[in-house]
Order: structure tokens, then C-alpha cells, then sequence
């Protein structure tokens, strides 16, 4: 039998960056789950419709584990805001107390439920920054910088946020061969406050903007404080109107800790799947 079939699920969303979030405890899903099953329910118009795919395991050491799936059916390391809908999800199903920790394959992340609906996660701490001062993309010469936050990205700087090129320019960007095979996702980012900034984002595996990105809203926050523009707490305004904080302290050595990201999650609704999703 298809242990998909009638499986409970809750549909979340953090500043509108979707998911899919199922309790898999018992092992079942883990054995038959693939691309084509995470593409079939992540399809916007004969699926649930979402960013991602969240299954929640067992773990030994830790209140519980998470596989997360891009929509084209891709397993991720990380994702912010899908471990923010997580926490939700899992201290309301009483999986996990309100502070809790779960493993990914980017490592343990911690994270408290601050109140019904407000989730603080602190992230790895990140990896390599990079910055690259003329990178040729297709015609153009662009300054960008890497930086690893659970994922890869590049962090781009624009004055003009709502003509940036974000789904064309992000997709060259994300296929460039100086990211390969890997590929990352691309921030374009504005500064409009001493405090804020806003994001648009091309999120690989989802292939194209979101409304919003965890790791992204981080990515962004951390280059912004690594070259002086910023000190920490940070707003990120996102594409979906939501406004995250990004907390994080930078030592004398140029290294960040303490990275924590904040802000609300939404449950959409709850459902069981039907048989006919998967004829």
C-alpha cells in the first residue's frame, strides 16, 4: 500500500516561502519518497502547491531530524524558513518543547518558539565569504559576494530593486561555471535604512524568485555587517511583506556566531492527501 495515501500533512509558510510538512517518524515516507513524488506535491496547480517538502524522522541524539526537498524534488542541507515552519509544526504536534534541536544535513539548528506563531532559529555558523569584484556574467562585469549559510549564496547590490532582473540575471547567476556543480542562490539586496534592507531571491531547486528566503534574508544580513553597513540586528524586508530580524555577532577575527534568524510563521491549513494525487 502507498504510504502516501491519506497521510496527514500541514501546509506553512514563512513570509510566504511555502511548504509541505508531514511526520514521518514511523519510517514510512523515508523508504518511497522521490523526485516525482516531491514534484507531485509541491505542483502549484495539481498538488498542494509549495516551495518545499518537509518530512520530520527520528534522531537520536536530538528532538528530532528533517529531510527538506526543493520542489523539482531536490534534497537541500538547509533552508530558514522551512526550519522555522518545522519548529512550529513540531512543538504544536509535541514532538519537541519550545526550545528545541533538530539535525539537517547542514548540521544541528537550534530554535525556540517565542509565541504561537514567532520562531528564532539559530543557524550553523557560516562558511566560506568570498567576494569577487568582476565577475563575467553573460555581457556583464558584476561585483557579488559567496557566502555559505547552511546553503550557498551570492549577494548582489542594487539601487533599483523592483527593475533588478532577478529570474534572468539569478539564473545565469546560479548556473555560472564558478559555482558549479553546486550552483547558489542569488540575493539581490537594497539598502534603505541604517537597519534595514529588502531581498528579492532566486532560489535554486524552486528555479526561480520566492517570496521570501531564510538563509537568504541571513546571507544578505551578514555580508551587509561584514562590510560595515550595517550592525546587527538587521530587518530584511522580503518579497512577501513579511520583515525578518537577523541576529549575529562578528568577532575580532572577522568570524560570525551567534547567527540566529526571527520571525512569524503561518499555518495555511491541514489536510489528508488523496489517492487521486498520485494517478
Amino acid at each position: 500500500m502507498n504510504p502516501w495515501l491519506d497521510r496527514p500533512f500541514v501546509k506553512m509558510h514563512g513570509g510566504g516561502n511555502d511548504f509541505v510538512v508531514l511526520d514521518d517518524r514511523d519510517g514510512e515516507l523515508a523508504e518511497s519518497v522521490t523526485a516525482e513524488v516531491v514534484r507531485t506535491l509541491c505542483g502549484r496547480r495539481t498538488g498542494v502547491g509549495s516551495d518545499g517538502l518537509i518530512l520530520v524522522e527520528r534522531a537520536r541524539t536530538s528532538d528530532f531530524g528533517w529531510r527538506f526537498f526543493n520542489s523539482d524534488g531536490s534534497e537541500a542541507e538547509m533552508c530558514g524558513n522551512g526550519a522555522r515552519c518545522v519548529a512550529r509544526f513540531a512543538f504544536e504536534k509535541e514532538i519537541a518543547p519550545r526550545a528545541m534541536i533538530f539535525d539537517t544535513l547542514a548540521g544541528p539548528v537550534r530554535a525556540v518558539v517565542l509565541d504561537g506563531s514567532t520562531v528564532k532559529l539559530r543557524l550553523p555558523d557560516p562558511g566560506e565569504c568570498r567576494e569577487y569584484e568582476n565577475l563575467k556574467v553573460d555581457s556583464r562585469s558584476l561585483e557579488m559576494v559567496r557566502i555559505i549559510v547552511g546553503v550557498p549564496h551570492v549577494v548582489l547590490f542594487v539601487d533599483d530593486l523592483e527593475e533588478a532582473p532577478v529570474v534572468a540575471l539569478g539564473r545565469a547567476v546560479r548556473r555560472h561555471e564558478e559555482f558549479a556543480p553546486a550552483g547558489v542562490n542569488v540575493n539581490f539586496v537594497r539598502c534603505v535604512l541604517p537597519d534595514r534592507i529588502e531581498v528579492r531571491t532566486y532560489e535554486r531547486g524552486v528555479e526561480d524568485e520566492t517570496l521570501a528566503c531564510g538563509t537568504g534574508a541571513v546571507a544578505a544580513a551578514l555580508v551587509c555587517i561584514k562590510k560595515g553597513r550595517m550592525s546587527p540586528p538587521v530587518c530584511v524586508g522580503t518579497r512577501g511583506g513579511e520583515t525578518l530580524r537577523v541576529h549575529a555577532a562578528l568577532d575580532s577575527d572577522h568570524k560570525f556566531r551567534e547567527v540566529h534568524l526571527e520571525g512569524k510563521v503561518v499555518k495555511v491549513f491541514q489536510g489528508r492527501l488523496s489517492p487521486e494525487v498520485f494517478v
